[in-house]
């Protein structure tokens, strides 16, 4: 069996350091694309001989195409993407600026878009392949001072599921996984100084407690493997019940 190849954005930390290590584990050749060269070189040492890592800036759309070729033609496949790079800004509504709102979304949702359509030029030569993008809770209902962040999460459920049927029937998958809160540096900048919001999170959490990295590692692993062969368009929340927690 000819070995996968991955490509995870922001995998230099949080949770697409925790899916990289998790796709290096089963030896899936995995390229974790960021900014900060150092984050990246570090993660790559600490996981191993099956990654490998491009420093990026993803808001240099007109450079996405040069990214997934340089990758492919080292590889001679493409098989797995993870748009999991994102970026959040807290601030009330009416103090976000028009440069402010457009920054995240340029970030969250139009760089999404352009490295899956190039990715997915490549899947369709290899006959199939998996997309996994990463939502939020922010995109279920409302929370207040992320309104840009929130829009950005809204809009990549909706391309999960346009992209999913429009694929289909080239044997590519696209899946959305929802995290709620998980133990990261960007959930602790939010919760550790908001002492109400982070008990309002506990008191609807049936589990009680805040989610792992290796939580979301472990959907996005299934969504990205054969065991998921017939799962497409999917959202799946991976929350400890907080979506529907009373």
């Amino acid at each position: 069996m000819e070995q996968r190849v991955a490509i995870i954005t922001g995998g230099g930390s949080g949770l697409g350091l925790a899916t990289a290590r998790k796709f290096c584990e089963q030896k899936v050749l995995t390229y974790i694309i960021g900014r900060n060269e150092d984050k990246l070189r570090q993660a790559c040492a600490e996981l191993g001989e099956y990654s490998r890592y491009k420093k990026f800036d993803l808001a240099e759309l007109s450079c996405v195409p040069d990214l997934v070729q340089e990758i492919t033609i080292e590889t001679g496949r493409l098989d797995i993407l993870v748009n999991n790079a994102g970026i959040n800004m807290k601030k009330p509504m009416a103090e976000v600026t028009d440069e402010e709102f457009q920054r995240i979304i340029h970030t969250n949702v139009t760089s999404v878009f352009s490295l899956s359509r190039e990715a997915v030029k490549f899947m369709k030569e290899n006959g199939g392949g998996s997309i996994v993008n990463i939502s939020s809770m922010a995109a279920q209902y409302g929370l207040p001072l992320v309104i840009a962040y929130s829009a950005s999460k809204t809009a990549i459920e909706g391309m999960t599921r346009a992209m999913a049927v429009e694929l289909a029937e080239f044997n590519i998958r696209v899946n959305c996984i929802a995290p709620g809160f998980i133990k990261t540096p960007m959930s602790a900048k939010a919760l550790n100084d908001d002492k109400d919001r982070m008990n309002r999170v506990m008191s609807r959490t049936p589990m009680a407690r805040l989610g792992e990295p290796l939580d979301v590692a472990e959907a996005v692993s299934y969504m990205a493997s054969p065991a998921a062969k017939f799962v497409t368009g999917t959202i799946l929340p991976v929350d400890g019940g907080n979506s529907i927690g009373f």
